[in-house]
């Protein structure tokens, strides 16, 4: 006779909702290359490997109502990890964004569905770059480590504070920006300062005409100078990995 032990059918059920969840938004398994069946297997996966380090009070078996709604809250607990932590990743995208604005490049823009990007080149090539350098530098599981810890900080059956989750929604929404703004901030500096150069030569030479350059030039400074942010992206992809650790392992 095989016996099976209902509060680990329990624990199981519930991480692994948290887990899929999570996996279904949060970067960089929330690209759409990720068929879903594979996403729902690596969460039974980890599922199966956490259950038995982890707490939770259980549910009585008779006890339909609280136990479903134990699932929900699991799910919910999941988009909101994988929320915060594709907000961490967002800052790449936003940079993307402001060099395709100020590059002159954003009247090109269109949707990837692929990575779920609506954005010109820039967006789309550097959400494409981190991406891929998340999984070549093993970035991807400092993030699996995070969403490990989260058990911890959110035992399996417990509610997120929801004080604490806008307080940590406000600061990774600020702390995007920020972030946005320090990747594209000397592109963006180069090319104000290609503007002043135009503004200032048409005002000293009116007869040459120079802002009917000034779409090509911003071009050419753009992709050249475009290379400084390709260069730095590997440190800034292990540095939002690390801060993505600790939005997840700060949710106590």
């Amino acid at each position: 006779m095989i016996t099976v032990d209902g509060g680990w059918l329990e624990g199981m059920a519930l991480a692994c909702i948290r887990i899929t969840a999570f996996l279904i938004v949060a970067p960089p398994f929330s690209h759409q290359g990720i068929p879903v069946r594979i996403k729902a297997m690596l969460g039974v996966g980890i599922a199966v490997a956490v259950v038995p380090t982890v707490q939770h009070g259980g549910f009585a078996m008779d006890d339909v109502g609280p136990f479903l709604l134990g699932l929900v809250a699991e799910a919910l607990a999941g988009l909101a990890l994988g929320f915060l932590v594709m907000l961490v990743f967002s800052a790449v995208q936003a940079a993307g964004g402001l060099i395709d604005l100020f590059g002159g490049f954003q009247l090109a823009s269109g949707y990837d569905p692929q990575m779920n990007v609506n954005g010109a080149q820039f967006t789309r090539l550097l959400q494409m770059v981190a991406l891929a350098l998340l999984f070549a530098s093993d970035g991807y599981q400092l993030v699996l480590g995070g969403l490990i810890r989260s058990f911890t900080a959110i035992p399996l059956g417990g509610r997120i504070d929801m004080a604490h989750l806008a307080s940590a929604l406000t600061t990774g929404l600020s702390q995007m920006f920020l972030a946005a703004v320090q990747i594209a901030g000397p592109l963006i500096v180069v090319l104000v300062l290609a503007d002043v150069g135009l503004g200032l030569l048409t005002r000293v030479a009116p007869a040459l005409n120079a802002f009917s350059l000034g779409f090509p030039l911003k071009i050419l400074v753009t992709v050249a100078v475009g290379a400084i942010a390709f260069v730095a992206l590997p440190q800034i992809v292990t540095g939002l990995s690390d801060r993505a650790l600790a939005v997840l392992g700060g949710m106590s």
